[in-house]
């Protein structure tokens, strides 16, 4: 699954190309409803909900852009925005009203912040604040899921090794600490060298994790690699991935809180909120109901089962009442 962390240069190489090309959908449109009530507390409303280009970015836009049409704004979709720097560069320029965002990408790609903050709720406020402050983009209260890093292990090596922490990786013998990485996490500096080095397990350590242990590989194949149990007993996943619970992955706690949180959060423009005060309900209606289990769950049926990412976010919605 392409990422939403890319280099915060990319953001100003991408804000010359919009000037000249606009912002183009490139995932089609969502499915009209309304809401049970019947009520429309947007009625009048024009909003632009946008998205980045990778599958639970759209989801997500398609999940909001469905539901605040069906509570009666006119919405125009520009979900699955190509390139992950172009849905900012459209919301920071005002041609975007609604974007999700991560809290990690606000910290540290858009804010060059290299503070490690472990507590998900002073890392949205933290950004919620810089936000606000310099662009006047509202942060809303984060959803109940959390796109971060992590490490997974098949299940048969996660009970053979009796692991389900990286602490608990920490402590197996040096034959057993054996990774499946991709380049970009690799030399993060925020990934995997760093993290060895937070858990006592250098890289490139005879007693830590010998460079031998290590093998760099596609994100994708990391998946199933993993699941395999070679060459690695250990892969880097991301903990809504629908492939971790498709391929039964066990997600290891970072118990030393190493990773920064990724809250997915939704970004409304503040003056477009001000006009429209309804919209920060609404969408806490739609957080609340977000986890990493179900995000696993939704992500999957468009990854895994090839499903359009407008019939799940429309299903959904209609599964938990919110829409008819």
């Amino acid at each position: 699954m392409i990422r939403a962390r890319t280099l915060l240069s990319a953001l100003f190489m991408t804000a010359s190309l919009l000037a000249g090309c606009g912002l183009v959908s490139s995932s089609g449109t969502f499915h009209e409803a309304s809401l049970p009530s019947g009520e429309r507390p947007l009625d009048g409303a024009k909003l632009v909900v946008t998205s980045k280009s990778f599958t639970e970015g759209v989801l997500l836009g398609k999940i909001t852009a469905t539901y605040l049409a069906a509570a009666g704004a006119k919405v125009t979709d520009l979900t699955g925005a190509p390139g992950s720097a172009s849905s900012r560069q459209a919301q920071l320029n005002g041609d975007a009203d609604v974007l999700w965002e991560y809290t990690g990408t606000g910290w540290v790609n858009y804010h060059s912040e290299t503070e490690t903050i472990s507590d998900p709720h002073e890392l949205w406020q933290r950004v919620h604040d810089i936000e606000k402050r310099d662009y006047d983009l509202e942060w809303l209260p984060p959803a109940n899921f959390d796109d971060t890093y992590a490490f997974g292990a098949s299940t048969p090596t996660a009970e053979r090794l009796k692991v389900k922490s990286l602490s608990d990786v920490a402590a197996l013998p040096v034959r057993d600490r054996t990774f499946c990485v991709d380049d970009e996490f690799f030399s993060r500096s925020d990934g995997f060298i760093p993290m060895l080095q937070k858990y006592g397990i250098p890289y490139n350590d005879p007693n830590g994790v010998p460079s031998g242990n290590v093998t760099r590989m596609d994100a994708g194949v990391v998946y199933t690699a993993t699941a395999k149990g070679a060459p690695c007993n250990f892969g880097m996943v991301y903990t809504t991935d629908g492939r971790v619970k498709n391929l039964k992955l066990v997600v290891l706690d970072d118990d030393r809180k190493f990773f920064l949180p990724y809250s997915g959060t939704a970004v409304v423009r503040g003056a477009v909120l001000e006009s429209n005060p309804q919209l920060a309900p609404l969408i806490a209606t739609i957080s609340q109901h977000l986890t990493n289990d179900l995000m696993q769950d939704l992500n999957g049926r468009v990854d895994i089962d090839g499903e359009d990412p407008s019939d799940v976010a429309y299903d959904w919605l209609k599964s938990e009442g919110l829409i008819k």
